[in-house]
């Protein structure tokens, strides 16, 4: 990405620059309150209690972890002084509340804050990945609402939110990350929106394409008596994606009926045998 003032860039928009230096664990305190907010209102602000149990949840999280108070009271205090955080007081209630103001610090809008909010859950994402898990928070029409509000985080006047990564070999389609935190050391990147990808090359093959093609060339030039290459083993299969806690209780449920279904079919059963079976 190029380099540019960034602290000027935002101001000539009337904003703040956008953090780049979060925490893990400041990126997991802000995604789950922004979750929680989308999500369960009506349980929103969080007291600390609450938001160490979103934080540590199991599910629509990577990776799970094991935060303590201690450990997410000191990520708040961060936030709290970067502006992304405040302490709500209830005079109904003698818990100490938190929310987030990460819409209103950056002025997004409510897809933006829940594209955003998942990838600061999730890690780096496709954008049919993203469309999906942010249907809680903010339901997308089809997959282009969803990349045209990835490419505007994207290409934000004020500064990116969001970076494309290069597709890795094997992989289909291409992932995004947040630049609330710094990138990986060896992550490859593409600045400014989707883009389509380049026609096949017709250059003369490099040195490393050439080590490549050899031992295949190799192959044509064996006698006939040579024994044949040993075949391909197939590639592993993928991983499957983990279920949602709605998709897992309707797993559930199906369980259940079939295995009431194979008992009452047992009886049945014991009771067809019963009645031609010699006493």
């Amino acid at each position: 990405m190029p380099e540019v003032d960034e602290q000027a860039q935002a101001a000539a928009h009337g904003l703040p620059a956008p953090p780049r230096d979060l925490t893990e664990v400041e990126c997991r305190v802000l995604g789950s309150l922004i979750e929680k907010d989308r999500t369960t209102p009506q349980n929103y602000p969080l007291t600390l209690n609450a938001l160490r149990v979103a934080c540590n949840q199991s599910t629509n999280r990577d990776p799970v972890v094991d935060y303590d108070d201690r450990t997410i009271e000191a990520a708040l205090g961060s936030l709290r002084e970067r502006g992304l955080t405040r302490i709500v007081y209830s005079p109904t209630n003698r818990a100490t509340k938190y929310r987030h103001v990460l819409d209103e610090h950056l002025r997004l809008t409510p897809a933006e804050l829940a594209l955003l909010g998942v990838l600061l859950l999730r890690g780096p994402q496709t954008v049919g990945e993203l469309k999906s898990r942010a249907e809680r928070g903010h339901g997308f029409g089809d997959l282009a609402e969803a990349q045209a509000t990835v490419d505007g985080l994207i290409s934000r006047p004020a500064g990116a939110l969001v970076v494309r990564l290069d597709r890795r070999p094997g992989q289909k389609d291409a992932r995004y990350r947040h630049l609330l935190a710094p990138l990986d050391g060896g992550a490859d990147v593409t600045p400014g929106p989707a883009r389509s990808e380049p026609a096949a090359s017709t250059a003369e093959p490099t040195e490393t394409n050439a080590q490549t093609i050899a031992p295949i060339a190799s192959l044509t030039e064996q006698p006939a008596t040579a024994p044949p290459p040993p075949a391909p083993t197939a590639a592993p299969s993928p991983a499957p994606a983990p279920l949602g806690p709605d998709q897992a209780d309707l797993l559930l449920a199906e369980i259940a009926r079939l295995e009431g279904e194979l008992a009452q079919l047992r009886a049945e059963f014991e009771q067809f045998r019963a009645a031609f079976d010699p006493p």
